[in-house]
């Protein structure tokens, strides 16, 4: 039988005594090989780091020699061997960083397993050699029940349950498969489940384009379109693309005379036009800075929704005034708009008004842009222009450049009227309507009150206000209502009180969070948050920066899959990159927490499909977040969906306990990906792995996403 590394003792003919002892030996030998190879399992608690490398391409895979140590409580090293055969791309990160031993800088825990406090490392070494110190803490359980999730939220504003399910595999035997849909390499499985589509009663709320995802959530894997190369590094991504990655003409075609995306050889590029602004987003946006000065782009306003956002060349160029925008728009007959948005490195996601509220908090973004946005705010009691008031934080924008606005036809004019009625009959207040001579376009900017007055003093409760047992936090698949919420006028509470202005407000504990408040990893509320900011700036600054070879400059489009408080996002913040920080329906509801400081997410349940195109994001962060997921859904699944969303070459990192750390990495192996880091201390993990450009020629029919 073949030993793999272990070299075959080949032996001849002596004396039976000498015989039988070299086959003494060999079985003793073999049995102490054997209990090693047991003890250094990933099942073991042992204290061992691995750290190994790898290039694939779409002809071969590398993967070199793994070497291992082990480490102490300070600090590990740790020498890795390259292959002799490198791809041209290797070569040029050797060169780059030189071919030498790799200083690897192990996480020391910080988490006290009983009282869960962070102390700073002791004994670090004052050499010139730079260590991470990548901590692996394990979040504590708030036995109070101080946190509510937002599954409890929305169940009980439902009065619904989610089933869940255990799921066991030999993730060792995963025969992967090439997905066959048709929508080919931009599968959204739950946005593309065609069987279910057909079964609608009515598409009249738009029905069609919201999301039906499949009962069993796919295994396979989407396959690459023809040609397909790495993304283009921001900023000029902004301006073009590569065609072959999104390979759609139709918008070019509809809107090229407006701006929004041309035709040029190899190359999608976007001028960066939109229906409302064809001479440019800056011009615009001064435009509405100069139209009302106290929106304070940057400063005061930070955080913004742009509803049906086209290719989000709107939100593409307020990065250049501190802006964060969160674009959505449907998966409709305009092909691609999210997609290319996604592609040039602006936030996007496929959303639609229809008959579910958006899957954010109420009262969070600072301002809500729509651009001929093509939706009917006045119809239906105002249904959908409440659900803008839910997410809207009281004082915040609502800036309305509409046809209706400035247009003197007669539709327009019935628009405008009903319009008008509507938004003070919800006292928001008009605040100017100004003309852009350049564009001739105009806009009309409201105001969300920040106290009840106008509420109370209302001849007619219509819309009416929402009852006191309605939560306005309650956002995944809770129908909409024709009601409106009660804004809160004690300090002490949220949305009374405007926050810091940016930069401030990212590192500044929210007023509202109290000592009294018992925080997620169970100190007091605003000592969780600040500790949890401090641990996330020395994480990514001593670790992920510098310590496990990723080329942040290919770094663009991150998701954080399970955000707590935000405080890997804010690490980031002075890198251009932007971050969707996901919080997961069955974790603590902290997403509130996340706008205050000036950042931006979404819930959402990883049992289910992200509502994103294939490969729109090159780099992906899950901290303990499979080891929950696993008692309720497949993490095959879950890893088909990684594979999904994460863009080739993208990096993945996951930190967890560490046997669910050993049952990620023999997927993203069996899926041929590239393990860079392995780390098991004291029980958790770190993994951080980049996704290869392999696909596999089997092919699985999915027959509810086939036309």
């Amino acid at each position: 039988m073949a030993m793999g590394k272990y070299s075959r003792v080949d032996g001849k003919k002596s004396s039976s005594s000498y015989g039988l002892t070299i086959t003494i030996v060999l079985i003793v030998s073999l049995s102490m090989v054997g209990a090693w190879m047991f003890m250094s399992s990933w099942s073991a608690p042992t204290e061992t780091l691995h750290f190994s490398s790898s290039q694939t391409t779409t002809k071969d895979v590398e993967t070199t020699t793994i070497s291992k140590t082990e480490f102490t409580d300070e600090e590990t090293e740790v020498v890795t061997e390259s292959n002799e055969e490198k791809t041209e791309e290797r070569k040029e990160f050797d060169d780059k960083n030189g071919e030498k031993d790799t200083e690897s800088e192990s996480e020391k825990d910080k988490t006290q397993p009983e009282e869960n406090k962070m102390e700073e490392n002791a004994g670090e070494s004052e050499d010139n050699t730079e260590k991470s110190k990548a901590e692996i803490t394990k979040e504590s359980s708030t036995g109070s029940g101080a946190w509510s999730t937002q599954l409890v939220e929305s169940q009980n504003e439902k009065k619904s349950q989610v089933s869940s399910s255990s799921y066991s595999s030999s993730f060792s035997s995963i025969k992967w498969k090439l997905c066959n849909v048709t929508a080919g390499p931009d599968y959204i499985p739950c946005l593309d489940n065609l069987q279910a589509i057909r079964k609608l009663h009515s598409t009249k709320h738009y029905e069609h384009r919201e999301r039906h995802c499949p009962e069993e959530a796919p295994r396979c894997l989407v396959p690459l379109p023809e040609g397909y190369k790495r993304s283009i590094k921001w900023p000029k991504s902004r301006e073009k693309i590569w065609y072959n990655n999104i390979p759609h003409t139709k918008l070019a075609q509809v809107k090229g005379h407006q701006n929004w995306v041309k035709m040029s050889g190899e190359y999608l590029t976007f001028p960066g036009g939109g229906t409302q602004f064809k001479n440019g987003a800056l011009h615009y946006i001064d435009f509405l800075q100069e139209s009302y000065p106290d929106i304070a782009w940057g400063n005061r306003t930070r955080v913004i929704l742009d509803v049906g956002c086209g290719v989000a060349s709107f939100g593409g160029y307020l990065f250049d005034r501190d802006v964060l925008a969160l674009s959505f728009a449907p998966k409709d007959e305009h092909e691609a708009q999210v997609q290319f948005a996604l592609e040039r490195g602006i936030p996007a996601m496929s959303n639609v008004m229809g008959t579910k509220r958006l899957p954010f908090p109420g009262s969070v973004f600072d301002l809500i842009h729509c651009a001929r946005c093509r939706v009917p705010w006045h119809i239906e009691g105002g249904k959908l222009l409440l659900e803008l008031n839910r997410a809207l934080r009281p004082g915040g924008f609502f800036v309305w450049s509409a046809t209706p606005v400035y247009r003197k036809t007669e539709e327009d004019v019935g628009i405008w009227k009903a319009m008008s009625k509507l938004t003070k009959a919800i006292c928001w207040k008009l605040m100017t309507i100004k003309k852009d001579e350049l564009n001739e376009v105009g806009a009309a900017i409201y105001q969300k009150p920040m106290t009840n007055e106008c509420y109370n003093k209302r001849s007619q409760d219509e819309p009416p206000l929402c009852k006191d047992s309605d939560d306005q936090n309650a956002a995944w698949n809770v129908p909409l209502e024709a009601c409106m919420h009660k804004v809160t006028e004690d300090s002490s509470k949220r949305g009374a009180v405007w926050p810091e202005k940016w930069p401030e407000r990212v590192e500044t504990a929210p007023q509202w969070l109290g000592e009294s408040q018992e925080g997620v990893y169970g100190k007091p509320a605003n000592e969780d948050f600040t500790a949890d900011h401090e641990r996330w700036k020395s994480i990514v600054s001593k670790s992920y920066l510098n310590g496990m070879g990723i080329d942040w400059s290919y770094v663009r489009n991150v998701m954080d899959m399970r955000a707590v408080y935000g405080g890997f996002a804010a690490a980031l913040k002075d890198l251009k990159l932007w971050v969707m920080n996901v919080v997961p329906i069955d974790s603590a509801d902290t997403l509130p927490i996340i706008y205050e400081r000036g950042l931006f997410g979404i819930y959402h349940d990883w049992c289910e499909s992200f509502s994103t195109y294939p490969r729109t994001y090159d780099l992906l962060h899950a901290d303990h977040l499979f080891s929950t997921l696993k008692k309720r859904c497949s993490l095959v699944s879950v890893m088909a969906e990684v594979d999904r969303i994460l863009r080739p070459q993208g990096t993945f990192i996951v930190r967890d306990d560490s046997k669910t750390i050993g049952e990620i990495e023999k997927m993203v192996k069996s899926m041929k990906w590239d393990v860079t880091v392995t780390h098991s201390k004291d029980g958790e993990g770190l993994l951080s792995v980049q996704k290869s450009w392999w696909r596999p020629t089997e092919v699985k029919t999915i027959t509810s996403a086939i036309a």
